[in-house]
């Protein structure tokens, strides 16, 4: 049986020279990522291209998923979630599209990549940190001290506020990580017993069968996992984002 670890190595693909001390090549990981950045731009202006009153299946697709991005910034965060539909709708688009190609066969999943995931968590929790001083100046800090809390514990609660928001970018990123690579191995390992069972005669092929049914199921649902991966990391970024863009109401 194959490695199932092995479709997650990290490749070069394309050898540039290093500057300042950094290798500009490009692995597939990275190529990957452009590559998915590109599907995202590509699809978006064909569904938009042709724009009618009756919408075809792209423009169908196009809309449903700006209208799901577009109410989900607006039910967490309220009207000022207008501001931020581009980066969160930016997001949840390159994740997708990260995620979908990932699973067909012989693509790269970039998002199986630490740190792939830990780069965009980071990236969320700065915009987060750079909105709440912005609109809030040294206000900002009063995130860290909830309102109500009796005074003698205080001091813990500060603390404990501190450590959960810190811890942010890393369960963003081992969350979206760790379906990913759980999801691949699984897929990867029941293909492989539908390939070993098969070659043990008459009786190994019916337990193929099952397990190939097994291996569909599997893949049906890895594909809603990949949607819902990059849904959850959108409605995250959201809820953290309403913590400093209404910061008042807390």
């Amino acid at each position: 049986m194959a490695d199932p670890m092995h479709q997650f190595e990290i490749q070069q693909v394309l050898e540039l020279p290093t500057v300042a001390g950094f290798d500009l090549s490009i692995t597939n990981s990275a190529l990957w990522m452009m590559i998915s950045a590109a599907c995202v731009t590509l699809f978006f202006a064909a569904a938009s291209a042709k724009a009618a009153v009756v919408p075809g299946r792209l423009q169908s697709v196009g809309e449903m998923l700006y209208e799901l991005i577009h109410d989900l910034t607006d039910s967490i965060i309220g009207h000022e979630g207008k501001r931020y539909f581009p980066f969160i709708f930016t997001l949840f688009a390159f994740i997708l599209a990260m995620n979908l190609l990932g699973m067909v066969p012989y693509f790269f999943t970039s998002t199986s990549q630490l740190a792939v995931t830990a780069t965009l968590g980071v990236l969320v929790i700065a915009v987060v940190i750079a909105v709440g001083f912005a609109r809030n100046g040294l206000g900002f800090f009063k995130l860290f001290v909830p309102s109500g809390v009796p005074f003698f514990v205080l001091p813990l609660v500060v603390v404990i506020e501190i450590i959960s928001f810190l811890v942010r970018p890393v369960t963003l990123a081992l969350r979206l990580f760790g379906n990913m690579v759980g999801g691949h191995v699984v897929l990867k390992v029941f293909g492989g017993f539908v390939v070993s069972l098969g070659a043990l005669g008459a009786l190994g092929v019916v337990g193929a069968l099952v397990t190939l049914t097994g291996t569909v199921a599997i893949t049906a649902l890895e594909f809603m996992v990949a949607f819902l991966q990059a849904f959850v990391f959108a409605v995250l970024a959201c809820v953290y984002l309403n913590d400093v863009v209404n910061l008042h109401s807390h």
